[in-house]
């Protein structure tokens, strides 16, 4: 993974300079300027700054696919969904369709 890259892609992403995620951060200007113009990787605890300054863990930075946070609402329903049988997530799959026609984009895909 190209660290620096990423960075790069998250400053953007969310349209802040350099000088913002220094601040942001707690970290100097000096150590964000480094980074991207010496092309300098961060140290673990520099980037454990940014990615508190971002809203991230640092699991969430280097996932390469989308995370999403396991609350304890969605972990007690998995908790349900794990032992029903096919029969019976489909019927929870198409009762969830029924209630939101959004979700059936969703469901269909998991298929």
């Amino acid at each position: 993974m190209d660290t620096n890259g990423k960075l790069r892609q998250l400053l953007s992403d969310i349209g802040w300079s350099e000088y913002r995620l220094a601040k942001n951060s707690g970290l100097s200007e000096s150590t964000i300027a480094n980074i991207y113009r010496r092309n300098t990787v961060p140290s673990i605890t520099t980037l454990e700054a940014i990615c508190k300054s971002f809203g991230i863990t640092l699991s969430q930075f280097f996932a390469e696919n989308e995370m999403i946070e396991l609350t304890p609402e969605v972990k007690e329903l998995l908790n349900f969904w794990m032992p029903l049988t096919v029969k019976q997530k489909e019927a929870v799959l198409y009762m969830l369709q029924v209630m939101n026609p959004k979700l059936h984009f969703y469901s269909k895909r998991a298929h």
